[in-house]
């Protein structure tokens, strides 16, 4: 019998952590036969908006094409993941409209936290006036209300938080 598909969206500020947990959680899907078509934001952006703004008008296309490619995948039975911080809650609840059971974690961080460990100099682009639109700087982020999963990842592990949402992915394949 065929395994019904499943849609993740980890979100969180930039830096939070969801990269990494993604990174330990996509090889534990494939050794279980689960493997799962990552949309990562930063990878797709490059694609829709080769010359990203982060304007209001730009993010809202952005997150409702996001959306629909995983909403075609998942209904193709492509495991997908939502790499994706989709800052307002409506991105999120758009995404859910088009996948009713798409699971949804919190990845929460704090915005300090989150600027020590900035890779990619998000934060700074934002503290240098070289950006002016940073989730949790410049712009708002707004958290889930009640996401399935919240992880806090500055006591968990990015190992320890992809077998949570692991066992969260089996739990709901399973009801």
């Amino acid at each position: 019998m065929k395994r019904s598909a499943f849609a993740l969206w980890l979100t969180g500020l930039p830096a939070s952590g969801k990269s990494s947990i993604v990174a330990r959680l996509t090889p534990k899907l494939d050794t279980l036969g689960m493997g799962a078509e990552v949309l990562e934001s930063d990878a797709l952006r490059r694609i829709l908006t080769p010359s990203p703004t982060y304007s209001i008008e730009e993010r809202d296309l952005f997150y409702r094409s996001l959306a629909f490619m995983g909403s075609r995948l998942l209904a193709h039975g492509v495991n997908v993941i939502f790499d994706a911080t989709a800052s307002r809650r409506a991105y999120r609840e758009f995404a859910k409209t088009l996948m009713p059971q798409m699971l949804e974690v919190s990845i929460e961080c704090p915005l300090q936290v989150c600027m020590e460990r900035d890779k990619k100099g998000t934060y700074r682009r934002g503290l240098e006036g070289k950006s002016s639109t940073v989730p949790g700087l410049q712009e708002s982020y707004e958290a889930p209300l009640s996401p399935d999963l919240a992880i806090d990842t500055t006591v968990v592990s990015s190992e320890a938080a992809a077998e949570q949402i692991l066992a969260l992915i089996r739990s709901r394949l399973r009801a």
